[in-house]
């Protein structure tokens, strides 16, 4: 059976695929820094708040939910990243579709904010 291209490109698995991996992920964190003004943003306000949320959390498990959606807003705003630089490398054309594709992730990113606030809010109001 002959291979694909995009067979080749996948990993065989063990330790090696793992390292690989991480090193994949530091550049991506690493691309998102660099380029993402939001992601910068919302990293920079995330950290005092999850050290907030460990000493100021009224049990470990407030603290687990707070800073847990903390880190989902930086987890849909890297998946928004990636939506819009995979739209941006398709075409650079304005399409209906890169810009539906956009603002749907853009409207997640939204969502995990909000979510956010709400728990900070329902942990925190007295």
């Amino acid at each position: 059976m002959l291979a694909t291209p995009a067979a080749k490109l996948k990993s065989s698995g063990g330790l090696g695929r793992l390292w690989r991996a991480c090193g994949y992920s530091a550049r991506g964190f690493a691309a998102a820094w660099r380029v993402e003004a939001a992601f910068r943003q919302e990293v920079v306000l995330g950290i005092p708040l999850i050290l907030i949320a460990l000493v100021w959390a009224p049990d470990r498990w407030q603290s687990l939910l707070l800073i847990a959606s903390v880190l989902q807003v930086w987890l849909i705003e890297l998946i928004n990243s990636a939506i819009e630089a995979l739209a941006d490398a398709v075409s650079g054309e304005i399409h209906p579709l890169l810009g539906r594709a956009k603002d749907i992730g853009s409207a997640a990113v939204a969502i995990s904010l909000g979510l956010a606030t709400v728990v900070w809010l329902t942990v925190f109001w007295p």
